[in-house]
């Protein structure tokens, strides 16, 4: 991209001084990387006529320099090039830690022909905290382009800029890491659901590919009586492939079990611990799978790339190794005790029983609002709960949420939490207020594996306004007129981490308004031919649903719901609210 040559000069030092301060306020004002260096190729151009530009960060892990943002290089030189440190004058830079000037690239052996029409090159370290994170580099078509003038401003930019990039940088890694934790919640979530091992082995397997492209992927389990590592699952390709016992302490995986913490292996070939079952592997991961205390199994990922592995991949598994213990163990045991299935029905009976106590089945006359409920437990009770009950100043709560897993365990986690919800609601004067002595109290009764999401609706009837506080739950949906109208608002679920702050986000409504709260058993139902009800089926029986009342409202869409799908995998739980 060529620009005309002008030369920069700035008469008074106070002029430069102002040059510099507005660098440094343009690249502070964003923590969006893409944003951050198109701001900086504006600056650059300001004041250094250039035909092409580039700006190169340095990859720790890779030993190279790679083009993060271009003008006037090829789409597939930005695509596919990768400088080594020390290689070229931009690998040289790096190495040297200085600016370099060729004012004739044909003249330097360091020069790397990406362009034959290139002529003039300048560029110019970027240093944060005494680190190279990466090069702005300008080339010309013009023999002698760049003079000692644009080399100092450049330097001067790449100086102010670079912790900039660098902050960048450490925000979009932050950024990933949350979506990772919300990623694996939710998947940790789904395996707690999962009862069925050879379901949740496929699950599981899946989820892992979702997080980490690997290339072999096992779940093996420790067997006391002949001292050996079996393969529950073991895939090679996404294909299902049967492999041999490995002796207890033999292999990588025997190093997790006996050592109880993550073995990485960057090189394969070069680790005498290693054992062929696939061929072509050059790295393998294995993570102990620990429950309360005990090494019940390894999950083992292996990769045909040397050194594939990262920190970040250890963590991320680590992260989500107690969760998979957890759900194997659960499923294993759900496996050994279905044949006492029978004589746990008279005690599902009475569980049933009285948790139609605990949950109302009926809705309570509320002021404003007229209210239905529709529950469907998958087994005989559920873990969905839900409660009314009136707040200070004549305004009233909506409690609606689901404890992790199914059943009388999950009924019971449900129990205790209706049980804190009404002891401590009176001495909170606002729902966010409440969500957090909830998630402490929780905090404190802390079981591997449990956690509850909820939502607290405080209805103000006098102004037609709901506070909505939510962990980790399904958001409410609005149906006005024949429009469906979605409320944003998250948080981490109940009883996970201690010391939570939870948003309170304020909803007006209108007269007419349809407020529905759904329990993921309704969004996540699942056709024979393996589709998700979801949202947009929700929402489409709304729509059809105008001038309904509650009740007919609950009908219909659990009457969708079994068009969908006789056959419920989850509890189903629906309250339906019509602001009057």
């Amino acid at each position: 991209m060529s620009t005309p040559r002008q030369k920069i000069r700035f008469r008074e030092r106070t002029e430069l001084l102002d040059f510099l301060l507005e660098v440094s306020s343009l690249s502070a004002e964003t923590l969006d990387l893409d944003e951050l260096l198109s701001r900086i190729a504006g600056i650059v151009q300001r004041v250094v006529p250039f035909d092409m530009f580039a700006i190169l960060l340095v990859s720790e892990k890779r030993k190279d320099l790679r083009i993060r943002y271009a003008l006037g290089h090829r789409e597939e030189v930005v695509r596919n090039l990768s400088i080594p440190i020390g290689e070229g004058i931009v690998g040289a830079v790096v190495s040297e830690r200085a600016a370099i000037l060729a004012p004739d690239v044909r003249k330097d052996p360091r020069y790397l022909a990406v362009s034959d029409a290139v002529r003039t090159e300048l560029c110019v370290p970027m240093i944060s905290r005494n680190r190279i994170i990466g090069v702005i580099d300008v080339q010309s078509a013009k023999l002698g382009a760049f003079k000692e003038d644009e080399l100092t401003m450049l330097r001067l930019i790449g100086g102010r800029v670079a912790s900039a990039i660098e902050n960048a940088q450490l925000y979009r890694k932050a950024e990933r890491q949350y979506k990772t934790i919300r990623t694996l919640s939710k998947i940790s979530h789904e395996f707690s659901s999962i009862l069925e091992l050879e379901e949740l082995l496929g699950k599981v397997a899946s989820s892992v590919r979702g997080l980490i492209n690997y290339d072999a992927f096992a779940i093996l389990m420790v067997d006391q009586e002949t001292q050996t590592l079996k393969h529950l699952v073991s895939i090679r390709y996404d294909e299902r492939v049967n492999v041999g016992s490995i002796p207890l302490g033999k292999g990588i995986t025997g190093a997790a079990v006996t050592s109880r913490e993550i073995v990485r292996v960057h090189d394969t070939g070069a680790d005498a611990r290693y054992i062929s079952s696939h061929p072509g592997i050059l790295s393998e991961i294995a993570v102990p799978l620990i429950v309360k205390h005990r090494v019940i199994g390894v999950m083992d990922v292996e990769s045909k790339r040397m050194g594939y592995f990262t920190d970040e991949h250890a963590r991320t598994l680590g992260l989500l190794a107690p969760s998979v213990a957890i759900a194997v163990e659960n499923a294993r045991l759900y496996e050994e005790l279905g044949e006492r299935e029978r004589a746990m029905q008279a005690d599902l009976k009475a569980a049933f029983e009285l948790q139609t106590v605990i949950l109302p089945q009926e809705a309570p006359d509320v002021e404003g609002l007229e209210i239905a409920i529709g529950l469907r437990p998958a087994r005989q009770i559920s873990g969905d709960l839900y409660d009314f009950f009136g707040h200070t100043d004549g305004h009233f709560v909506v409690a609606f949420g689901d404890s992790s897993g199914k059943g009388a365990a999950a009924a019971l986690y449900g129990a205790m939490l209706n049980g804190l919800m009404r002891t401590l609601a009176p001495r909170r004067r606002g729902p966010a207020e409440l969500m957090v002595a909830l998630n402490d109290e929780l905090a404190k009764r802390a079981t591997a594996g449990k956690y509850a999401t909820l939502q607290l609706l405080l209805w103000h009837a006098h102004s037609l306004e709901f506070n909505i506080v939510n962990a980790g739950g399904s958001p409410p949906m609005v149906l006005r007129g024949n429009e469906t109208i979605n409320i944003e608002i998250e948080g981490v679920p109940l009883g996970l981490l201690p010391c939570q702050k939870y948003e309170e986000t304020t909803f007006q409504a209108q007269k007419g308004d349809i407020v529905v709260l759904y329990s993921d058993g309704v969004s996540d139902h699942i056709s024979v031919d393996g589709d998700e009800y979801g949202r947009a089926g929700l929402a489409k029986v709304l729509r059809g649903c105008n001038g309904c009342t509650p009740k007919s409202i609950v009908n219909s869409i659990f009457a969708d719901l079994d068009k969908f799908n006789t056959d419920r995998f989850d509890d189903q739980t629906l309250i339906v609210m019509r602001v009057l």
